[in-house]
């Protein structure tokens, strides 16, 4: 482990979990997000953005310098529905998409509480279909996202496997909520390891977002969901998290459905490590790691 990491972990422990803990509301959390990623998160160079809309949602596209037009990743970015948006992940998003001359889209879902649950999953389903709709292969498609992000992810997942829908090429998570009652046993044995998640604040989000709807919705909670046909999919989660017990048993459901599960788990690292690529030296290997995964499930060539 590099020395980045212990420094990062001990800044997050005292500085940024105590943030996160003290917030008074959303707006605050997405005002301090927004900054900090506008300091810290950087795209590699000769990226270009845009905004364009799929399915009435607007959407940040962003290109790397040297693209094959047909690669796509849909990113869902995380942020508990509550804060974080394409702008805070775009230099994440982009770093992946450099890494696998691809293009990579990030939705602008709709966040609570002035949009609870389903809004964002609604939003997310209208981006796939509009980018289906725009004549986009499925199988050419990499659906993604982080943290709550990745409960999107594979909610989408679940819901195209319940209808027995195209499914995209593969699906990819950094340490992804998947049970909204979290009920791992994660959530309790690392509430006081976990450098950045406050534990005890993961009610209150979820009250404001799912506003008395049910937990296990599938779209929220895909733990709760059924995978017949998935493709390959991909998640990493650090051993310190409290959502740890999210991603090994969402490994396990997606195995009993027999989807294809490559299931990395790091030893103390922070909640959506990848998102520290311009800091840290694992988030780099992380991102490296995920490219070769998807180039090779995806049968793109490596090239020079």
């Amino acid at each position: 482990m590099s020395v980045a990491r212990l420094l990062l972990n001990q800044w997050f422990m005292r500085v940024e979990k105590r943030r996160m803990r003290n917030a008074i509301g959303p707006m605050e959390l997405r005002y301090n997000f927004e900054k900090q990623a506008r300091l810290l998160f950087h795209a590699p160079r000769g990226t270009t953005k845009r905004w364009t809309a799929l399915g009435g949602v607007d959407t940040l596209e962003l290109t790397p310098r040297h693209v094959q037009q047909d690669r796509v990743i849909l990113y869902f970015h995380g942020g508990g529905f509550v804060f974080g948006s394409p702008e805070t992940h775009a230099a994440l998003a982009a770093q992946l998409a450099h890494r696998v001359k691809g293009r990579a889209l990030l939705p602008r879902y709709r966040l609570a509480p002035e949009a609870v649950f389903p809004a964002a999953a609604l939003d997310v389903r209208a981006a796939w279909d509009g980018l289906i709709a725009d004549g986009v292969d499925p199988a050419h498609v990499v659906i993604g996202g982080d943290s709550a992000g990745g409960a999107l992810a594979f909610g989408l997942l679940a819901q195209l496997c319940s209808e027995g829908a195209p499914m995209p090429g593969a699906v990819f998570g950094f340490s992804p909520l998947t049970d909204m009652t979290h009920s791992g046993e994660s959530f309790v044995a690392n509430a006081e390891c976990d450098v950045i998640l406050p534990a005890e604040r993961a009610g209150e989000m979820a009250e404001i977002f799912l506003n008395g709807q049910p937990p296990d919705d599938p779209r929220c909670s895909p733990l709760h969901g059924q995978f017949h046909g998935a493709p390959p999919t991909w998640f990493t989660v650090g051993d310190t998290e409290i959502l740890r017990d999210d991603a090994r048993r969402l490994a396990d459901v997606l195995r009993r459905d027999g989807a294809p599960v490559n299931l990395v788990e790091r030893h103390d690292l922070p909640h959506v490590w990848p998102l520290m690529h311009n800091i840290l030296p694992e988030a780099r290997e992380t991102l490296d790691a995920l490219a070769e995964w998807i180039k090779q499930v995806q049968g793109w060539p490596t090239e020079s």
